[in-house]
């Protein structure tokens, strides 16, 4: 458990260019031979160093980009953000990657369009995440617009270097940052793949969460599903002894949520979103019954809601989403009236009980309504991919009468993790149709080699 906590930590997981006092006018470009002395020559860019390449025909450099903490007041504090390139030629397209979070330990695997497109790929970490954050940050400015100001100083900057067609792309989290970066900038670049992004248009209604939990999969497995989170509630005590004394061997602490006993019904109540999210109807055999005993439910318990992600440990590194949750993105609460009478923490599910009390948040309900519209009446070039099964995506970003050019389609029977390799063929075709096109190629050109 131990090991993994950082990996499951993800998985919880449901304005102008140019900045005074921190760009400089543009630098002569060194020969197109030395790519990393072109990148350096980038103003504000700084090479942190050089990882061991997949490919010979790739570099893949690690880099920081100096940000303002505030786009609006640019001479102020500034903090850099972390990026990773993964260099072929410039004369093949870029495909801008975000997860939304930290940077992660394999930032230079590519994405599926960086496949598709044999393209160069940045992948970014998103403001206020993993080292991407001033000493004492202001998280005022941890906003949407901020953060799409980030990728679009970025992506100018470095189109003095990368000057073909730019796709952007993300999943969960980084899908959505993808198209937030769009509304703002809607010609950063040429196209967007957003995998498995929710679109909470009006967080006071969650009535779309609790519908699809009551349609996903069979009437059997979703009351194996009800009947286990009731199964452990019931046996409380002796799910919150073994919580408690893993968490004390591993010297993890539940100052924020309060205490084992509210960690643990926090996480009961977002199991089936968590089982719908990451498994499939194949695993519904393994769900425990009351047959089953107090080890092989917990282990099982844990497995499923990633239990470790409920300590101090774990929460502190992504209070950065949790404040986002609960200031402009939005969160689902979920009805559980099978648990009537097993309940003991009332308000639990709300946003402010993840994020440490001497962070202020005021929720911005315009904000994800206002993207909504965007997508609607203004969007172009956009690509949706969704699981059928997915509860995540029960409120997904919906095509309208204004997006031009632009597609939504949905796996079969797939959970949060999908691919355009995974839907239907004729979707398939269709998505990478206009990928191609959006990316100026017909089909991908292959073996050209640095540049």
């Amino acid at each position: 458990m131990k090991k993994t906590t950082k990996r499951l930590v993800t998985l919880l997981l449901m304005t102008a260019l140019t900045t005074p006092g921190l760009s400089a006018p543009a630098m002569a470009q060194p020969p197109d031979g030395d790519i990393r002395a072109r990148i350096e020559a980038v103003p504000g860019m700084r090479v942190l160093g050089e990882r061991p390449a997949a490919a010979p025909d790739q570099i893949v450099l690690d880099l920081a980009y100096r940000q303002p903490v505030d786009h609006r007041h640019g001479g102020g504090d500034s903090f850099e953000q972390r990026l990773t390139l993964v260099h072929k030629t410039t004369r093949r397209p870029v495909v801008l990657y975000s997860s939304g979070y930290e940077l992660g330990s394999s930032p230079q695997r590519p994405t599926e369009p960086t496949t598709l497109l044999d393209a160069n790929q940045i992948t970014t970490e998103q403001r206020f995440f993993g080292t991407s954050r001033p000493a004492d940050p202001d998280w005022t400015k941890l906003t949407i617009w901020q953060a799409a100001t980030d990728h679009h100083r970025l992506v100018t900057a470095l189109k003095e270097v990368y000057r073909g067609p730019w796709i952007s792309t993300g999943g969960s989290k980084g899908g959505m940052t993808a198209v937030y970066h769009r509304r703002f900038y809607p010609d950063d670049v040429a196209g967007t793949v957003a995998y498995s992004a929710p679109n909470n248009t009006d967080d006071r209604d969650d009535t779309a969460y609790d519908a699809r939990l009551q349609q996903v999969g069979t009437e059997e497995c979703r009351t194996a599903i009800r009947t286990v989170q009731r199964e452990a509630l019931i046996r409380r005590t002796a799910m919150t002894e073994r919580f408690g004394r893993w968490a004390e061997g591993e010297r993890k602490t539940f100052a924020t949520l309060g205490s084992t006993d509210r960690a643990f019904e926090l996480a009961v109540l977002r199991l089936p979103m968590m089982f719908w999210m990451y498994r499939s109807e194949k695993d519904c055999a393994s769900i425990p019954t009351a047959a089953d005993t107090d080890d092989a439910l917990y282990a099982w318990v844990t497995e499923v809601t990633h239990l470790p992600v409920y300590t101090d440990q774990a929460l502190s590194t992504v209070t950065p989403y949790f404040y986002q949750l609960g200031t402009q993105l939005g969160y689902p609460q979920f009805a559980a009236p099978h648990l009537d009478g097993l309940l003991r923490h009332p308000g639990i599910q709300e946003i402010r009980t993840y994020v440490p009390r001497d962070i202020p948040m005021r929720f911005q309900p315009g904000a994800m309504a206002d993207i909504d519209r965007w997508v609607r009446h203004r969007g172009s070039s956009l690509l949706f991919v969704n699981g059928e099964n997915d509860v995540a995506v029960a409120e997904p970003f919906r095509l309208g009468r204004g997006t031009r050019d632009s597609h939504l389609f949905e796996v079969p029977a797939a959970n949060h993790r999908v691919s355009i390799a995974g839907l239907r063929p004729e979707d398939a075709a269709k998505a990478t149709a206009a990928l191609y096109r959006w990316a100026g190629h017909a089909a991908p050109e292959r073996g050209s080699g640095h540049e």
